[in-house]
């Protein structure tokens, strides 16, 4: 499957801020795996598994300066590693403010 036919089956939802036109599977693999797992739905999810692979969305994943937690626990569970590996587990704000805590 190519980087253009990939793309346009995203759900909608997922580029709002950007011309899903101009990305690219591989030179914006990072961006375009955090938007699936924060903001995707199932099919989105299949697709990048199907495209990139778990182990390199696991490494991506694992460079990460941000991921919601939910997010992050779905991804240490399916691919059976720890939270402390992941980057964005180590860079968490040090004071949440009262709304966040």
């Amino acid at each position: 499957m190519s980087s253009k036919e990939c793309i346009n089956l995203f759900s909608p939802n997922l580029f709002w801020d950007a011309n899903p036109s101009e990305l690219k599977m591989d030179e914006n693999r990072g961006y375009i795996i955090q938007r699936v797992l924060e903001y995707g739905q199932m099919n989105d999810w299949l697709l990048i598994n199907r495209y990139y692979g778990l182990d390199q969305i696991v490494n991506e994943c694992k460079k990460m300066r941000t991921l919601n937690p939910v997010c992050l626990a779905f991804i240490c569970t399916i691919s059976h590693t720890k939270e402390e590996e992941y980057r964005c587990y180590h860079f968490r704000q040090s004071c949440p403010t009262l709304w966040n805590s």
